[in-house]
């Protein structure tokens, strides 16, 4: 499941009010939604951004996506600069973790062995073609 970090419009006609959630991408934007970790009121002067920084935190080092607008929030409030945006997703970090079974380290050998051997005879042929054209 793809979660996404989004703004779920509230409020009434022409006065909106967001919470800041985490959702799963597919559900539509004021749908379903899997928790509530802020609010934004833009209309305020200046505006109200309160942001539980720790639940972001958490989603984002699982790997949620936030959206422009999020990402902008998170700014405001400093989260985004705890989180290290190049930082992989723990489910990345260990699939990385696995150890190469010897079967695999061996054929990625012979492979580049075969790719040597497969060249070298080619630079042989080439330097003989150019020795004999310096001669005549």
């Amino acid at each position: 499941m793809a979660v996404k970090l989004r703004l779920r419009r509230e409020g009434t006609v022409k006065r909106p009010t967001y919470r800041v959630v985490a959702a799963d991408s597919r559900s539509p934007r004021n749908g379903r939604f899997i928790e509530i970790f802020g609010e934004y009121r833009p209309l305020e002067d200046p505006s109200y951004v309160q942001i539980d920084g720790d639940r972001a935190l958490h989603w984002l080092q699982h790997g949620a996506q936030p959206t422009e607008a999020v990402k902008h929030l998170l700014r405001i409030t400093g989260v985004w600069e705890q989180f290290k945006p190049d930082d992989k997703p723990a489910r990345e970090r260990t699939q990385e973790k696995v150890k190469v079974s010897k079967k695999a380290r061996a054929k990625a050998a012979e492979a580049a062995e075969a790719a040597e051997v497969a060249e070298a005879p080619a630079d042989e042929a080439a330097e003989a073609t150019t020795d004999t054209d310096g001669d005549a």
